[in-house]
This record gives C-alpha cells, structure tokens and sequence, in this order.
C-alpha cells in the first residue's frame, strides 16, 4: 500500500513565522508531528511518503504514486483545503481527513470521501483493516480519549530535519481547565493524560542521534496539566541530557499556575526549558470571569510572569480583545501591561468563537454568530456581534498590533525582559543558521527597512549593559521583525 501524507501550506500568521525561517536559511517552523505520529501507527511494509506543502509544493507525481491521499489539517488550513481535495479527485485518488479542522465540521467538506474524526489511536487499527481489503468506510470517529500509553515514535525519518527551526513532540493532551473560548477541552477532554517519561525519551533520542541540537517544542495543551507526572519526566530529562550530554532545548505552553510551584520550574529550567508560552488573555478581571479564566483570577499577573523571568523562563504571552466585559480603555490596558511585563512575544488576537466551544454556544443561542472561525485570531475581522463597536474593536486592534511591534516600542520590551530575565540551565549551542541569521539581520533590520536607528542603537546597548544576553536581544530583534510584518497587513 502507498500512502501520501500531506499537510497544507499555513497562511501568513503569528505561528507561522514565515518571514523568520527565512532568515534562518529553513523553509517552516516546525513539522506536521500528527501526521508522522500517524505514519508511525501504519503497517511498517506500506510505502509512505510526508508532503509538507510549507516546505515543498505538492507534486502530481507523489499524487500519483499514492494509492491512498491522508490530509490533516487545522482550522487555519481550511482555506486550502478545497484546492488539495480537487487535485485528488481530478487524480482519481481516494482522500482521507483527519485532524482538528475536520473533527470540529466534517460538514463543512461534502468534496472529501472519508473522514476519521478524533484521536487515533483506537481508530486506526480499523482504518487499516479496511484499507486492507478495500472497504474504506466514509466515516471513522473516536468515542473515548485514549490512553498514551502506545503512541508509537513519530516517523522523523520522513522529513528532512534541515527543513525546520524547531522539532516538536507531545508529552499530554487534554487540560484541567475549561475557559469557555478554547476548544482543547472539547478536542481531548478535560483530564490530562500523560506518556510515560521513557516513551517522551525515545522520541527524543532518535532525533539526537541524527544530530539535531536546537530547540524541541512540547506541544501539550497544558504542560503541567499533571504536575505530578510533569516533574517525573523533567528529572528523566535532566538524567537523559546528564548521560547523552543533549545539547537540546524546549519550550512548551503552560497555565500561568506555574509561577505557584517553584520546584517544578526550577526542574524545567534545568532540563533545558527556555520559554513557556502563558495564556494570560487579558488584564481585565471581569473579562477573566466572563470567559471562566478561573486560573488567572485573583492573580497579580505581572509578578507572575516577573518570576518566571528571573527563574530563568522566557514568556510568551497570548493575549484576546473583544470580551463582552471590555470597555474602551481595553487597548490601552493590554499595552501598558504588556510593555511593563516585558512578555516580548505578544500574541495579541481578536476574540473567535471556535465550534462546538461554550462561547460558540452561547453565542448562537443568542443570535449573534456571523461566520465560522478561520482559525486565525490575528485576523482583523470578527466571527460574532460583539457589545463594543465592531469598527471601534477591528480599528483599535490593528493600531494595538502595530504599536506593540513598533521597532522603538519593542526593543523597549526586550529591555524590559532582559533585565528580568536571569539565564540559568543549559546553556544553547551557537549554530550556524544562528550566525546566518545575525548577520543577516544587520542587512534587513539594520540598513533595509524602518526602525533601522533604534535597532542600531538597542545592539550598542544591550552590548555594553549586557553582552552575556546579546545572543537571546538578537534572536527576540528578528522574531520581532516577522511580527511587525504580520501587523502591517492588517
């Protein structure tokens, strides 16, 4: 059997970093880890090929070599998704979706055959008995969230590792909380179930044994969902890159919680986590209620994200506009909070309602829904009626967007962070895609576009008042520059 694994092209948005891989002489961030984690579950004589169409066009050739076409995609995929099912069917090749973009509306597609909907794992036993015997039914979905306890070691062989910035692997799913605008409970349930610290260690070491020394991101839902299990695997990380001498990093997404247990981030810190990501949303206390953001209540948000700093953590932080609860003043609010925490890596979107969500609910039941979501929050357009002006709420987002990313603005956030920040854990290799990419950035940051005066000025002094931390002003310098181009098209 021969199976075209294909993953759509992501559109221009904050996660994408399109214009930084550049720089960095990759083609994408990161690679389709469900699609190689699902490869990984098919009969080991099938012939399997990966078409990652962020790093390669999709070929006619490898369409026509499958006999079988297996698309995943998320919601910011939907887009694409029409022009890959019609070049299947025009082929004549058999299309199978999965993923969470079909999971959420597999009525959304009446051009695509056959779905399987949900996790995996206890689905696709019988997805290859059928494709066995030439029974493919229309319709798989899963009924339960299964344990991890047999994910398989993604098929990193399938990919090119010179291709990405970053690896990505999964230690949980699922998430304890349940914020009414987030759909991971909906997708993998309100219980965080864990891999074994043994089965995260092999899907690491074949990556080190290939060579890679960059950054791996964590991509659970909640990383210390199961604090309990999550301290488990730090200590085998720290033993693991003890005995290898893994020159490694990760990063990964977290409950601001974090800030509460210092052992835990002490343990990250020192099995080489350099970021966390933190759901912070917003600084306004009713909207933090209005959307059951029971977590980040009663919290002085700022001194959170200030510990984590010195603990050695850089944070990035996700923040939403557009809560009934928000006044005029919102925009204001977010900025001066995001300048005077130094969360440099502001993810700043507007308010979605995602399908089958307690938000999205609430909202048809009201009559105020307009459209289903792209899945892009950084889109400047709203899926629902919102309280506030939508032309005062579309407005003020984009001249938050452009404030936040202004070169002067910015290298002021960075300021802001590295004072804070005290490095501690592993420290990161220097390669040469780095090397590439400082130099490269004197000539687009430093000569080519605006904002080249306070670029020169923030590397003289973050070399004279802090040269241990220029490497990390620099990589912050040129992940800000895709950020800024991101913020101008809105």
């Amino acid at each position: 059997m021969k199976i075209l694994l294909v993953y759509p092209p992501t559109p221009d948005t904050f996660w994408s970093f399109k214009h930084v891989v550049r720089l960095v002489s990759k083609r994408a961030a990161m690679p389709p880890l469900g699609l190689l984690t699902v490869a990984a579950m098919l009969p080991a004589d099938w012939d399997l090929r990966l078409a990652d169409m962020n790093v390669e066009h999709l070929r006619d050739e490898d369409l026509a070599w499958a006999d079988y076409v297996f698309l995943s995609a998320m919601l910011i995929h939907k887009s694409a998704v029409p022009g890959i099912a019609a070049r299947c069917r025009a082929l004549g090749k058999p299309l199978v979706a999965g993923g969470p973009l079909f999971t959420a509306s597999p009525e959304a597609f009446p051009e695509i055959p056959h779905f399987v909907l949900g996790e995996a794992e206890e689905l696709l036993p019988q997805v290859v008995a059928d494709l066995r015997r030439g029974a493919l039914q229309p319709l798989y979905r899963a009924g339960t969230h299964p344990s991890l306890a047999t994910v398989p070691v993604p098929r990193w062989d399938l990919i090119d590792l010179r291709h990405y910035v970053t690896m990505a692997v999964q230690f949980s799913r699922g998430c304890p909380f349940n914020c009414d605008f987030c759909d991971i409970t909906v997708m993998n349930g309100r219980v965080p179930r864990t891999k074994s610290p043994a089965q995260l260690i092999a899907e690491l070491e074949p990556l080190r044994q290939r060579g890679w020394r960059q950054m791996v991101f964590v991509v659970d839902d909640n990383f210390i969902g199961n604090r309990h299990h999550t301290k488990a695997l730090l200590r085998e990380l720290i033993a693991w890159r003890a005995r290898t001498q893994s020159e490694m990093g990760f990063l990964t997404e977290a409950s601001v919680n974090l800030a509460d247990d210092p052992e835990l981030v002490a343990l990250m810190v020192q099995a080489g986590f350099k970021k966390v990501f933190l759901g912070i949303e917003t600084p306004s206390a009713e909207a933090l209620a209005e959307c059951h953001k029971l977590q980040n209540r009663g919290r002085d948000l700022v001194a959170d994200v200030a510990t984590l700093q010195r603990a050695g953590l850089q944070v990035m932080g996700g923040f939403i506009v557009g809560f009934d609860s928000d006044q005029t003043d919102i925009f204001k609010r977010q900025f001066d909070f995001i300048q005077r925490s130094g969360v440099v890596t502001a993810m700043v979107g507007l308010l979605t309602a995602l399908p089958h969500t307690r938000l999205y609910q609430r909202l048809k039941q009201e009559g105020r829904l307009l459209a289903t979501s792209t899945g892009n929050n950084t889109e400047a357009s709203l899926n629902f009626r919102p309280r506030l002006s939508a032309e005062f709420l579309l407005n003020g987002y984009r001249e938050l967007m452009k404030k936040l990313y202004e070169p002067r603005t910015y290298y002021q956030r960075i300021r802001t962070f590295l004072k804070q920040h005290k490095p501690e854990g592993p420290r990161l290799r220097v390669s040469w895609p780095d090397t590439q990419a400082f130099l490269r950035s004197f000539w687009v940051l430093g000569l080519r576009h605006r904002g080249r005066c306070a670029y020169w000025r923030f590397c003289a002094s973050t070399l004279l008042k802090r040269p241990a931390q220029f490497r990390q002003a620099m990589e912050l310098a040129i992940i800000g520059y895709h950020f800024r181009r991101v913020a101008s098209l809105l």
